[in-house]
């Protein structure tokens, strides 16, 4: 029996830009967020008498964040971390999608298949572009080449359409998921980074009533301070990162959607028009 034909390859964009990108922006927004720290909400002017050692003025929240203690800019820098990737995800994304809607897109291509126009077709996947239109051609592009191979059945002309839909699939998807287990890391890591403030800042709190004579009532309120402001940030950096997990995720599994329905078009109509 004659070998299938090598399936059609999509290019593919190498992940090393990716790979940089990532490596490059967590010191950056940890170091943006310690920045802001110290010379935003650590500002003289957010303090009573202006001094940093003192309690914060009624009613100023960057002094308060700033009373969190060190945590508090690890938890800011995942908080930067969270947004960055999730812009840098949906522009990705958005590029794979291409330049019309999707699911119109789809519909135009079954319905040039269904009149068996499979130039059309290609051009239609030219003018869309991104990830799903090149998977889409590449499957259009080994459909043509199995209308004059001549040493295969029908059954084996689909299978290679096929396995060409599902290869070129495999070379576009994990791109548009790179990244995507930052922002699932931070979910939990805000969380627990969260949790650690809590508990340091309750350690504060417990040592000033643990002082000699009476409490210490700025140390009891700095420590709890910390301990709260510590839960806020970790509980909200965590919220948004599961919120923009799920959108993102949701996004690909639409897009892996419509490649599965157009790659299915193209197989049954190969199917049906060549029995």
């Amino acid at each position: 029996m004659a070998n299938a034909p090598k399936p059609t390859t999509v290019k593919k964009e190498s992940s090393s830009a990716s790979n940089l990108f990532a490596t490059l922006v967590i010191p950056i927004c940890i170091v943006i967020a310690a920045l802001i720290y110290k010379f935003v909400l650590g500002d003289a002017n957010n303090f009573i008498d202006n001094n940093v050692e003192n309690l914060p003025k009624v009613g100023n929240y960057a002094g308060m964040a700033y009373k969190g203690g060190p945590i508090v800019p690890i938890l800011m820098g995942m908080l930067l971390m969270v947004v960055v990737f999730s812009v840098e995800r949906f522009i990705v994304i958005g590029k794979a999608t291409g330049t019309s809607n999707l699911d119109a897109f789809v519909k135009k291509v079954q319905a040039l298949l269904n009149s068996n126009n499979i130039e059309a077709a290609m051009a239609e996947c030219d003018k869309q572009q991104g990830s799903v239109a090149n998977v889409i051609k590449s499957g259009l592009k080994k459909y043509r080449e199995m209308e004059v191979e001549a040493n295969m059945d029908t059954d084996q002309k689909c299978l290679a359409i096929q396995k060409d839909i599902e290869e070129a699939t495999t070379l576009e998807m994990p791109m548009l998921e790179q990244n995507l287990t930052v922002i699932a890391t931070l979910v939990s890591v805000g969380t627990l980074m969260g949790l650690l403030g809590t508990v340091t800042g309750m350690i504060k709190a417990f040592g000033g009533l643990g002082a000699s004579g009476a409490p210490d009532s700025a140390a009891l309120a700095t420590g709890i301070s910390e301990a709260l402001i510590n839960t806020a940030t970790g509980i909200g950096t965590s919220t948004l990162a599961i919120i923009m997990y799920n959108i993102l995720t949701s996004k690909i599994d639409k897009l892996t959607y419509a490649i599965d329905e157009a790659g299915f078009s193209i197989i049954q109509t190969y199917a049906s028009t060549h029995k």
